[in-house]
């Protein structure tokens, strides 16, 4: 049985905030973008974003915090017996399939985390709320030290964010997963099974 309908409602005005925060940051730069101008664009009240999102800066980057909640889940998703790096990367690459094509506004919202360093502290943190998850997972996955599982998550979510970054830099045409595997290949030796 999925979510009930205040759930799904919930979802659907999360969504809705991210989406106007995105379209507005892109359409007018992030620093002329208010709180007040998102929730008109999301036809709700400044009160009823303050519930959902600290800031302008949590609502834009809320598909980062998905996306990583995504690949999260991919991991765990992997068969039990299969070593730490290599469930890892297969997640990554899996989840990169399911991303597809460029899609303009990503590419753009990626732009806007580079110009602003609040956005970037702000995406650094989407990423690293999900590490201790999945160094926990990584544990169960192997005996590890704990700060080897720890060790092996923190280096994993940076090696997809670069790889991310490194692909916008890239010709257009550059495959996404061909970058990910490189950034993941480069740190495969650190975390090969000992």
């Amino acid at each position: 049985m999925g979510p009930g309908l205040r759930e799904r409602k919930k979802v659907a005005t999360r969504q809705a905030l991210h989406e106007a925060a995105v379209a507005l940051s892109i359409r007018h730069g992030l620093d002329k973008v208010t709180v007040e101008a998102i929730a008109d664009a999301a036809e709700v009240s400044r009160r009823t974003f303050s519930n959902y999102f600290a800031g302008k800066e949590e609502a834009l980057l809320y598909g980062d915090r998905q996306r990583v909640r995504r690949l999260v889940d991919a991991v765990a998703e992997r068969p039990p017996a299969e070593p730490p790096w290599a469930a890892l990367t297969a997640a990554a690459l899996h989840f990169e399939r399911d991303l597809g094509a460029r899609d303009p506004d990503w590419v753009s919202q990626f732009r806007l985390v580079r110009r602003h360093p609040a956005l970037a502290a702000y995406q650094v943190s989407a990423y690293a709320s999900m590490e201790d998850e999945l160094t926990a997972q990584l544990a169960r996955r192997c005996p590890l030290e704990p700060m080897r599982a720890r060790l092996m998550a923190a280096a994993f979510l940076v090696a997809v964010r670069v790889a991310v970054h490194e692909w916008l830099d890239r010709p257009k045409g550059t495959e996404l997963a061909d970058v990910m595997r490189e950034s993941l290949n480069d740190l495969a030796p650190a975390f090969a099974p000992q």
